[in-house]
């Protein structure tokens, strides 16, 4: 059983690639460039530093650790086998006192043709056993020479001992022989030291400077999503979940961070790892290399294959732990409904049902990686496999020096590695895409509210408002207002009345420029407000809704609301004006006590009063209340109404009220219905005529 619970966004991930969302983004990174440049150098040279590292082992043994020759016993210089011998190679070849016996070191072995040297050793010209060659240079050597005479034999400046007559050596006798070998290894070490050294300091500033790059563009584009989503018209928050917005700001901006730190970082150095570590195997021995590429075709192939079942596998955990994040905001944010009506062995079921989903969508992801990973091994170790075969006949047959094997043994690890990291960062970079693609969709986003392009200035605001002709619609289908026309003058208090629906608050919403009208104009002081910087407009209205909203902080905070202006003596003043003075002086802290988010700790009059307070705090010409005195007790009721005469009092006043007592002194009471203006009038009027209101009248009151 599948459970949708109406969270489609999950199951986009957009191609793996875009270059022109890449080439977007990083515009972002531009003013970085410079750090990602020395950043990219730097793990240029840290690939460098980790491909030397397998020839700096093939260097010790071959040159120092395993040093040998072999000795070439001819019979007959006459023999056409050994006249090719001798005339071919004869420059690979010490001579001995003995005409008849030649040495040749190891290393030289690679030079003859693999044909000839096979024809020579079945001739039984090069003997199977391994002598020791040096040359002297230090008294110490000169006095193994002449102790152990008998054991040497002298080619010009070198001495050839065989292994066999080297164990009759004292432990000292063989450390001064080959101490050139000793010092020439201590070097190589010191060297593999310096670089292990280095390319620590180079990785580290690399990392550094990727993770400080990522932060940054994070940082930027983070505020940059931010910035733009304020601006926003409340059209584009009407049909957009909270959630997902926050997604956006957090999770994939984040999802970008991973992309900058762990997929460019290993993408680059995994690119020139693989192609450094291709050159030199085919720089060294071609004909082993191509061996070892034997099984790319393979590799390159599972590698695709296991990508594309792994972008399925990923797509459906996505989905689910989205479905699982709705779901969970959902039923904790109505916890207390879920309560009331018995809804938690039901919401556990359908829960049940989702975690289970979301179980069997990791589970078949963690299959596609643990065949992938296991599979890449198997062929790297039939690779492997394949190398010691070939590679170790060649050695055995001294065409290939034993620490070529194993230089090529190390270099072939390190060839699968890169392989595995690019195919798990694909699931990285296809995410990183998707929430690149899902970033830019926000930001590319114009429903704003427009500013005039050359704004009205008003020394200061009267307050005369009218509403002329306005129809407005939210999703440009329904009509929700319909030829909506009144006005208020300078100082007056009009009422909006009407049932739920009747389009109240929409008249609000378009007097605050939350909205437009299709039709008509609304006017203030004769200037239409689309004529007005909104900035400046919105500072010159008060607006108390029925749910009052209070940020977390305190409640210095909530009153001042970034109008850093206001003093201490002001606030006070003001919460003395509103009655909010008499609960705050009840709290520890006073203006400093500590609010929830949302106010929770507060009653709702306390929230009231505090956004009486807060609207006061701007000083506004006009001031709208929208059901703000509903949902109090009698005395919060009687302290509302007493905070309210003084706000009211001079200022152009707009009041929406379901409870019709709230509103029987306004000067003029405007009755909605259904969009439309019904009737307009004092509350006395309006009941001498018995019309709309007198009937909402009389069903609120009927008792």
């Amino acid at each position: 059983m599948r459970v949708d619970y109406g969270y489609f966004e999950g199951d986009h991930l957009g191609k793996p690639y875009d270059i022109s969302l890449m080439r977007r983004l990083f515009t972002y990174a531009k003013p970085y460039r410079f750090i990602i440049g020395v950043s990219i150098v730097l793990i240029l040279f840290v690939t460098g530093f980790e491909l030397l590292f397998p020839y700096l082992i093939k260097v010790a043994i071959d040159d120092y650790i395993v040093v040998s020759a072999r000795k070439v016993t001819l019979s007959s210089r006459s023999s056409p086998i050994q006249k090719m011998l001798l005339d071919r190679y004869s420059t690979l070849l010490f001579p001995s006192a003995d005409p008849k016996t030649f040495f040749i070191r190891a290393s030289d072995l690679k030079e003859i043709e693999p044909r000839d040297l096979a024809s020579f050793q079945k001739a039984d010209l090069i003997r199977e056993e391994w002598f020791y060659p040096f040359r002297p240079r230090g008294e110490g050597e000169k006095r193994v020479v002449e102790q152990y005479r008998s054991s040497f034999t002298q080619s010009g400046e070198y001495y050839f001992i065989s292994y066999r007559d080297m164990k009759g050596l004292s432990r000292g006798d063989i450390l001064r022989l080959r101490r050139g070998d000793v010092r020439g290894v201590a070097v190589v070490s010191a060297f593999f030291l310096l670089i292990l050294i280095l390319s620590f300091g180079f990785n580290f500033v690399h990392v550094y400077a990727m993770e400080y790059t990522g932060q940054r563009v994070m940082h930027n584009l983070r505020i940059r999503v931010f910035g733009h989503i304020q601006r926003l018209s409340l059209s584009f928050f009407d049909r957009t979940p909270v959630g997902r917005l926050v997604t956006r700001a957090t999770n994939d901006v984040q999802n970008l961070h991973e992309m900058f730190t762990t997929v460019f970082t290993h993408l680059f150095k995994d690119i020139f790892l693989l192609a450094g570590i291709i050159v030199l195997l085919l720089k060294i021995n071609w004909e082993l290399a191509l061996v070892c590429f034997s099984l790319l075709p393979l590799i390159f192939y599972v590698t695709l294959y296991f990508s594309s079942k792994a972008r399925d596998a990923f797509r459906e955990v996505r989905l689910t732990i989205a479905k699982i994040n709705a779901t969970l905001q959902e039923d904790f944010s109505g916890i207390k409904v879920v309560q009331i009506f018995n809804r938690e062995r039901e919401n556990y079921r359908k829960f049940k049902v989702l975690n289970h989903e979301n179980y069997l969508a990791n589970m078949r992801q963690i299959v596609v990686f643990a065949l992938f990973v296991p599979i890449i091994e198997v062929v790297g170790t039939v690779a492997i496999a394949l190398l010691i075969w070939y590679g170790g006949g060649k050695v055995i047959s001294n065409t290939l020096s034993l620490g070529t094997l194993v230089a090529f043994l190390s270099y072939l690890r390190m060839f699968f590695q890169p392989i595995r990291d690019i195919s798990e960062k694909y699931n990285i970079m296809q995410s990183a895409m998707a929430s690149t693609e899902r970033i830019f969709d926000v930001l590319d986003n114009r429903e704003m509210i427009p500013e005039p392009s050359a704004p009205k200035s008003l020394a200061g605001i009267r307050g005369n408002i009218e509403f002329r002709n306005i129809t407005f619609s939210y999703t440009g289908d329904e009509e929700v207002l319909r030829d909506i026309s009144f006005s208020v003058g300078e100082g007056e208090t009009v009422a909006i009345v009407g049932a739920t629906g009747a389009g109240k608050t929409s008249i609000i919403s378009l007097l605050e420029r939350f909205y437009d009208p299709q039709v008509g104009q609304i006017l203030i002081d004769g200037v239409d407000i689309r004529e007005l910087e909104i900035s400046f407009l919105r500072s010159q209205i008060g607006l108390v809704l029925q749910d009052v909203f209070l940020f977390a902080g305190d409640i210095r905070s909530n009153i001042q609301l970034g109008n850093e202006g206001l003093s201490q003596d002001e606030i006070e003043r003001i919460t003395r004006y509103v009655n909010a003075d008499r609960f705050i002086r009840k709290f520890p802290k006073g203006l400093e006590e500590d609010v929830k988010e949302g106010g929770s700790t507060l009653s709702a009059g306390e929230r009231q009063l505090l956004a009486f307070a807060r609207a006061l705090a701007i000083s506004p010409t006009i001031l709208i209340l929208d059901e703000a005195t509903s949902n109090v007790d009698t005395e919060t009721e009687r302290l509302i109404q007493d905070a309210l005469k003084k706000l009211m009092g001079g200022r152009t006043s707009i009041i929406i009220a379901h409870r019709l007592s709230t509103i029987q002194r306004a000067d003029r009471i405007v009755v909605m219905h259904k969009g439309s203006i019904r009737e307009i009038g004092t509350h006395a009027h309006l009941m001498a005529q018995k019309g709309f209101y007198h009937k909402l009248y009389q069903l609120q009151y009927k008792t």
